[in-house]
């Protein structure tokens, strides 16, 4: 991603066309008067018709009441069903247009953007232009559902507008003609986005509508304004009623502006911000992880107020309060699976099929008997207490009193507790008692021993001293002895659960009620007089909560006029702003204090310091359902190992209070080199903490690398700080929305990439290479047929186990073959690609052959950037095609001999033979591996190459044979069994033929490249190896085995003996795997948690000096000179070629051979705490900024990076598909037990 230069738009030329276009369209609720191309003046005229149909029914009814020919409610039933119908006709004209048109194809045309919302019309009630007007709904029960809510709209709008009720409210002619006036055109606004056109809101909260709530939002709202209008009509004599409906008559001229700016939310977002803001505050709870969750949870707890009410004795009731406060507050969903799994456990087999991962590690039986202890004693304690104890006002004295000095004390002893714990205090402070200077494991957990003790002490008087504590308190409050009372049901039953769902808040909130009562003794003010203790804390909690989103808003709006101001690049074009903002200081904070009371995000417009307050939304801020999305790649992976680790580590820091105060919406941020973990609070409860954790992706883009580098400055300041550093430091970066908080050892693979020149391009590396292959096949080969007939012992027993065993074995003395491969061996035609015109060409051709029984898979093709082309088999698992190879891939083949096929059948015969060693059937191939496919003349030549005393070696120190009696004279026989020992010199020596082909020189760099991607040179064993998938895995295996040999040997030196040469592969064969990136297998190894990973790449794109001499290319003339000669030979030719020398020394060559290792261990993570209004502002432009204005250019300027606001982090982090993180995870519940 590129930086954006100054001049580039908030909005591109096309988009900000659409925009206009579409905001007249949301301001008027659906009619479009600006189509941006030449429109017949009837479809203007229609759209204003039907834009004022309703006012024009609504006014018959008006009339007819003023002239006192109708009642009231006669005048709105009138207006009701004139519209009624009104909608009906309308409705069903567009249906019926709809069926009567046929689609025309359009001719394409040139410019698509302009062209894409154009429409022909033909006459003025065309179907054309009625599918234009009236879109229609997608179902039928829309269709009457709609039109029946539009008469209501119509009808109770009438009413509410009617000019003698204005009248009666105001006593103002002027007034009524204003609200009569506006009010209609807010009431046309309604009834056109119901029933004709839907405009596209401004506040959006899906991002598909399926089942057509958008033209339900704005009839919504109209419905809660003429409810009020109802209520005082029927129920006089309320001063408090009448005027909130006076107020609310003028606020109702204003809702076209409200509902433009987005500030009021959709159905379906009001619906779930609704429970969550009456579940947290009014009923005690908490917010869920899942919208299910979250309706059963409000069902429930509902229902726990309304018994109370009903429960006639006042112990009953402080034990109903106290049982269900505790039973609601903790994780039932893992209870009730605890539950179902012990009643099933003994139909399943497998108890790791069932029980979810971790989570029969997070709930235990000991945990569900704690629990029932601790619900046993609180009973207890409220029975007894509530029973004996003296109820009275609260005075100095008191019993209630006594235990809020006690509770205050607690307070007080945990806040410093929980501060201790944190890097900063306050965020601003350096904690003198936390480690400085934590980079390992080791010395972090050496120095954070204190600060775990204390933690555990904590998490004590959190978990138990706390919650007795102020259930001690609230027991003793005289409000309980009022039974049948909706304040005491609905107070003491929130503080009853508080106690438990978040003891600290609870703590803070009795705290503050207890000091007010201290300092306030008096009976005759309004707080003691009026209100209970039970709504006091209800009260404590509102504004508690309101508080400290304040204090997050105010920071959040500094902040971004702080990084406009900052930034450079659009300093000119935000200076203005920043300026208006300053002056205009008063207004912005009466919009942050609005916002805060919604508790909707405050919404800076393209990130720029131009607010709007964003419409109230759960705490999530995305619909769908946490963890089912994410944009999966080749990285995911890594997120998916560190997982589990991470959450046993979160749960450390969140017991001991590292993290600070958890509530849900609280947003965290991990940083691990490349890696960067979003963790963000779903719900919380009685020792359990539910979240999701996503992970961000690895790519290096210019923005994502700026702010990384920014959250690594951060963290750098907070924890690598020296020995000698002051005692108390500040925090530099305090203005930045990231908070570090802690450091976490987490089990992760760390990722280390190293360059292979010198070491993969050294020709004496290269020729040991060569060397070691053959040794590592032959380790290879025997340790697989050792466990291979282990396998076989174990399923079933060999019925002549003790007969000599027959094998096929190639005969020695076959019949005459040619010395000459050429004149034997022969490659299939049909297995070769047609010469291409284009040798030079960068993308790959594949041409698919003939199927095979057994095809081995193709693996994915590496383009690198060397020209020229080659036809090479590549090879995987189980298909095989040709594929057109270039870069590095590349040798050149001028031609293959064509087949003989009947040659091939007079090659040899194969007789039986019989093994010496009646054991040696133990270590024997697999019949499918002893065909022949060399001449025997290659066979010899290349027999040398087989190492005879490692062969025996590695017999002799088999494991298969240790457990059985006279093993050392058994690996004795089958060390000398001749027969067994030609097997494996045919089988070593055809893979070995295969891995180099024809040209049986010192491997370059590039070919071993190819080999250990998978792509093979062309040989006459090449098709006998690929039809042997299994035998075809072993040798590649083997011949990554030797690359990551030749690698350590140079590295760390040579191999001393063949002991420590098997070491050295039980080494590779258990911790390691070697293989490629692109591999499942690699993905498989990082889930299974192997020690080390390793893999062998290229980079294209990396410059590498060598000292290597230059070669030069000369023509062939007098001599017999090599076409290429090292600089240095020249000069003793210097008289017979007419050449220009060349300069020795180093030089640059573009790409360079890679290695990368990933080593799994514990290592340190560091965390931070995100202004969690920040991240819920930036998300609301994101979704305004998408959804709505559609700027998805991927060059915006709310997407570039900066350090402050860290933008570019915040928009990966939301949920698809406007935000793109590579992992999310479902919601996890961490047990703090």
């Amino acid at each position: 991603m590129r930086r954006m230069s100054p001049d580039v738009p908030l909005l591109n030329d096309y988009k900000q066309d659409f925009f206009l276009k579409r905001f007249p369209q949301t301001v008027l609720g659906g009619p479009r008067l600006k189509l941006g191309y030449c429109a017949p003046p009837y479809i203007y005229v229609n759209q204003i018709i039907l834009f004022l149909m309703p006012w024009v029914l609504g006014g018959i009814g008006t009339l007819l009441y003023q002239f006192g020919i109708l009642e009231d409610y006669y005048t709105a039933a009138l207006s009701g069903g004139l519209m009624l119908f009104t909608a009906f006709v309308i409705q069903f004209t567009s249906r019926y247009a709809r069926n009567k048109s046929v689609t025309v194809e359009r001719m394409l045309t040139t410019n698509i953007l302009a062209e894409e919302d154009e429409h022909e019309f033909t006459s003025c009630v065309g179907a054309e232009t009625i599918k234009f007007l009236i879109p229609g709904k997608k179902h039928i029960v829309n269709t009457v559902f709609h039109s029946v809510l539009a008469g209501l709209v119509c009808g109770l709008g009438t009413w509410y507008l009617l000019p003698n009720r204005v009248t009666q409210l105001y006593g103002s002619a002027g007034g009524t003609v204003l609200l009569f006036v506006f009010g209609w055109m807010t009431l046309c606004i309604g009834e056109y986005s119901l029933i004709v056109n839907t405009a596209t809101e401004t506040a959006t909260f899906q991002t598909q509508d399926t089942y057509e709530i958008t033209p339900l939002m704005r009839p919504l709202y109209i419905f809660v304004f003429v409810s009020v209008d109802l209520a005082h009509r029927f129920m006089v004599n309320i001063p408090v009623l009448e005027q909130m409906n006076q107020i609310l008559h003028i606020l109702f001229v204003f809702l076209p502006f409200l509902w433009a700016l987005g500030t009021l939310p959709p159905p379906d977002a009001l619906f779930l911000w609704a429970m969550e803001q009456v579940l947290e505050f009014g009923l005690g709870g908490s917010s869920m992880s899942t919208h299910l969750r979250l309706l059963i949870m409000f069902i429930i707890s509902s229902g726990t107020v309304i018994t109370s009410y009903f429960i006639p004795s006042t112990v009953g009731v402080v034990l109903f309060m106290t049982g269900l406060g505790f039973l609601l507050s903790l994780n039932l969903s893992g209870m009730s699976f605890l539950f179902r799994h012990s009643v099933t456990k003994h139909r399943v087999e497998t108890k790791s099929k069932t029980l979810p991962s971790g989570l029969e590690k997070q709930f235990t039986w000991k945990e569900f008997l704690f629990y029932i202890i601790v619900l046993v004693l609180a009973l207890l304690e409220t029975g007894l207490l509530h029973h004996f104890a003296g109820f009275s006002h609260i005075s100095k004295s008191s019993p209630q009193a006594i235990v809020g000095y006690i509770l205050m004390i607690l307070f007080i002893i945990l806040w410093i507790l929980k501060e201790i714990q944190s890097v900063y205090i306050f965020g601003i402070f350096r904690n003198p008692f936390y480690p400085k200077d934590v980079q390992t494991v080791t010395l972090f957990l050496e120095k954070q021993t204190k600060l775990v003790k204390i933690g555990v002490v904590r998490r004590i008087l959190i978990n138990i001293v706390s919650p007795f504590a102020m259930i001690a308190f609230l027991s003793m409050d005289s409000a309980l002895q009022r039974l049948h009372s909706v304040s005491v049901s609905i107070g003491f039953t929130r503080a009853f659960r508080m106690v438990w769902q978040n003891t600290e808040n609870a703590l803070l909130e009795i705290v503050i009620v207890s000091a007010v009562h201290l300092l306030i003794s008096s009976t005759d003010t309004w707080w003691n007089r009026s209100l209970d203790t039970g709504i006091r804390l209800l009260l404590v909690g509102i504004m508690r909560d309101r508080l400290i989103q304040f204090i997050s808003k105010l920071q959040f709006a500094v902040t971004v006029l702080l990084a406009s101001w900052t930034e450079k690049k659009r300093r000119k074009s935000t200076t203005t702003l920043c300026i208006l903002n300053i002056v205009f200081s008063p207004f912005m904070l009466l919009l942050i204090v609005f916002s805060t009371l919604l508790s909707s995000p405050l919404l800076p417009l393209f990130t720029l310091p131009l607010f709007l307050v964003g419409f109230p939304r759960p705490v999530q801020s995305w619909p769908g359902v946490v963890g089912t999305t994410a944009c999966v790649c080749a990285d995911t992976v890594y997120y998916y190992q560190m997982v589990p680790s991470l959450t046993t580590a979160l749960q450390s820091a969140m017991a001991a209070g590292s993290l600070g105060l958890i509530l849900p919406g609280s947003h965290y941020l991990g940083r691990f080199q490349d890696r960067l973990i979003w963790i963000m609070i779903l719900e919380c409860g009685y020792t359990y903490c539910c979240l999701n954790i996503k992970g961000l992706e690895l790519q290096e883009t210019s923005c994502h690398t700026a702010e990384a580098r920014r959250v690594d400055e951060v963290f750098q300041g907070a924890f690598e700080q020296e020995e000698y550093a002051r005692v108390c430091s500040i925090n530099e970066h305090f203005g930045n929305v990231l908070t570090p908080c802690t450091v976490l050892p987490v089990k992760l693979y760390s990722d280390a990439r190293s360059v292979l020149s010198g070491i993969i391009d050294s020709h004496d590396n290269l020729k040991e290479f060569k060397g070691d292959l053959v040794k590592v096949l032959v380790w290879i080969l025997v340790q697989f047929c050792s466990r291979r007939s282990s396998m076989q012992e174990n399923v079933q027993k060999t019925e002549n186990k003790g007969k000599a065993s027959l094998i096929i074995l190639p005969a020695l003395n076959s019949s005459p073959q040619p010395e000459s491969l050429e004149d034997t061996d022969s490659l299939n035609s049909e297995n070769l690609d047609d010469w291409s015109d284009d040798i030079f060409g960068e993308e790959p051709t594949i041409k698919k052959g003939k199927e095979e029984k057994d095809q081995v898979k193709v693996l994915p093709v590496i383009n690198l950037p060397i020209p020229g082309s080659v036809e090479s088999q590549r090879v995987g698992n189980h298909s095989t095609s040709t594929v057109t190879e270039c870069s590095l891939y590349q040798a050149v083949v001028l031609g293959y001999p064509a087949v003989d096929k009947g040659e091939q059948e007079d090659r040899t015969y194969i007789p039986l033979m019989e093994f010496s060693c009646s054991h040696s059937h133990l270590l024997s191939l697999p019949e499918e591996w002893m065909s022949n496919c060399l001449p025997n003349s290659k066979v010899k030549e290349m027999r040398s190459l087989f190492p005879e005393d490692w062969y025996q070696f590695v017999l002799k120190h088999l494991e298969c044979f240790h457990s059985k009696e006279n093993a050392s004279s058994i690996v004795e026989e089958i060390a000398k069994d001749r027969v067994l020992k030609e097997f494996y010199v045919h089988a070593v020596v055809t893979c070995y033929f295969s891995l180099f082909g024809v040209d049986n020189m010192t491997p370059s760099p590039g070919h071993i490249l190819r080999v250990y991607s998978g792509v093979l040179p062309w040989s006459v064993a090449l098709d006998w190896l690929t039809e042997k998938p299994e035998l075809f895995q072993l040798v590649l295996k083997a011949f990554r085995y030797t690359l990551k040999l030749m690698i350590d040997k140079a590295s760390l030196g040579p191999i001393e003996d063949f002991k420590e040469l098997t070491d050295c592969l039980e080494e590779y064969e258990s911790d390691w795997y070697i293989g490629l990136v692109s591999d499942e297998k690699w993905k498989e190894a990082v889930l299974q948690e192997k020690p080390y990973l390793f893999s062998l790449g290229y980079d294209p794109n990396m410059l590498s000096k060598t000292e290597t001499p230059l070669r030069l290319v000369l023509p062939r003339t007098q001599g017999s000179l090599s076409p290429q000669l090292p600089v240095e030979r020249l000069f003793s030719y210097k008289k017979n070629f007419s050449i220009s020398l060349l300069t020795l020394g180093m030089y640059s060559q573009k790409g360079v051979y890679t290695g990368r290792v990933l080593t799994l261990q514990e290592l340190l993570i560091q965390v931070g705490k995100l202004n969690a209004e920040a991240v819920r502002g930036q998300w609301a432009n994101l979704s305004w900024e998408l959804l709505y204005a559609t700027n998805d250019d991927e060059e915006r300027y709310s997407i570039q990076a900066h350090p402050l606001l860290l933008r570019n982090l915040t928009v990966q982090a939301a949920d698809p598909p406007l935000g793109y993180p590579i992992y999310s995870s479902k919601p996890l519940h961490i047990h703090l037990f």
